[in-house]
């Protein structure tokens, strides 16, 4: 799929310019940043000397800004959002400002931009959400699904989102804590090790995007699949793989708002669901609240499901996680590093 102008909100962060360079590699004609941070901008525009690139200064909870990226862009990649669970566990309201507020601004400057493809990042805290992250997520994916209905079918924007686990390696993530943390002979801290996490390379949720922009039609939901690991084997792992079997962890406790285990598709959504061998696309429910039967009589087609959740998804064992970690260029960079450290 070729594209022409792309915009991707919030593309200084991990996933973002990860999508940026696949963007620039591919051909595109041009890709637009759109986010608030002007050094981690002036970093980006000096790493990756790219005249396709434009940077916009703007904030998506400021509807001007957005307008102004939003101008003549025929795709919209929206992954700007709050993203730690407890910077939002501790200030809701602006997880409600940005990922909800905002995200409407980014929604409507699209329609009203006349966009052709507008693809919203959401992630598994959305689900069964128990954190002020995940609802705002949760919240987001409703707003779009509620944009998407009232455009319909034939609308020349399609709206659709993404869903997705833990992105290995990505900014904040526990992955480079815990590499970091090896680094400086500082005890490894987790929470729960018998906690368990979807693990999703940059590179394949790259690939989910790629594939929502193809084949995505009015509020459709796309999920990829992905294995999962118990943080305590993932520490193993790490330690194995930087030859520091006896690195001390230490378990610290519960954080505000986690879970045991993070749900990617709940049964309710699999009933309605397309499966895609690596995806899920999850179809948008496209009554609106004057159909009589929603009331009177509901959905007797009811297919026994179960969640899609990461203690029931394919297990990784230490071998199979290492495997995995050895296929991040980010890793390697950091083995390489740590074996040359003298």
């Amino acid at each position: 799929m070729q594209y022409e102008c792309v915009l991707i909100t919030g593309g200084t962060g991990s996933f973002g310019k990860t999508m940026l360079r696949d963007l620039l590699s591919s051909g595109v004609g041009e890709v637009r940043v759109l986010s608030r941070d002007e050094e981690k901008q002036d970093a980006l525009r000096t790493e990756i000397r790219d005249p396709r690139l434009r940077f916009y200064i703007g904030d998506i909870r400021d509807r001007d800004s957005v307008d102004r990226a939003m101008a003549g862009v025929d795709h919209v990649f929206h992954a700007a959002a709050l993203k730690q669970v407890p910077s939002c566990e501790f200030f809701p309201l602006e997880a409600v400002r940005t990922n909800i507020l905002g995200s409407e601004n980014v929604l409507h400057s699209a329609v009203a931009a006349g966009v052709r493809n507008v693809v919203c990042l959401s992630t598994d805290k959305a689900v069964f959400p128990v954190n002020a992250m995940g609802i705002s997520k949760a919240m987001m994916e409703k707003l779009a699904q509620a944009v998407a209905r009232s455009l319909g079918p034939a609308a020349a924007t399609t709206i659709s989102l993404v869903r997705y686990g833990n992105v290995m390696y990505s900014r904040g993530s526990a992955i480079p804590l815990f590499i970091r943390q090896i680094k400086s002979r500082t005890p490894i801290t987790i929470t729960e090790p018998t906690m368990t996490r979807f693990l999703m390379p940059l590179r394949d949720s790259v690939a989910l995007v790629h594939h929502a922009f193809q084949h995505a039609r009015q509020g459709d939901l796309f999920v990829r699949k992905a294995p999962a690991a118990t943080i305590a084997d993932l520490v193993t792992a790490l330690k194995e793989l930087f030859d520091r079997p006896e690195h001390p962890v230490e378990v610290i406790g519960w954080r505000h708002g986690e879970k045991l285990y993070e749900t990617l598709v709940s049964a309710q959504e699999l009933a309605q669901s397309e499966d895609m061998v690596n995806y899920y696309r999850i179809c948008m429910d496209d009554r609106d609240l004057n159909y009589r039967a929603y009331f009177s009589e509901g959905d007797t087609h009811v297919v026994e499901q179960h969640d899609y959740h990461s203690h029931n998804t394919e297990r990784l064992d230490i071998n199979g996680i290492k495997a995995l970690l050895l296929s991040l260029p980010e890793i390697r960079a950091e083995l390489e590093a740590w074996s040359t450290r003298g």
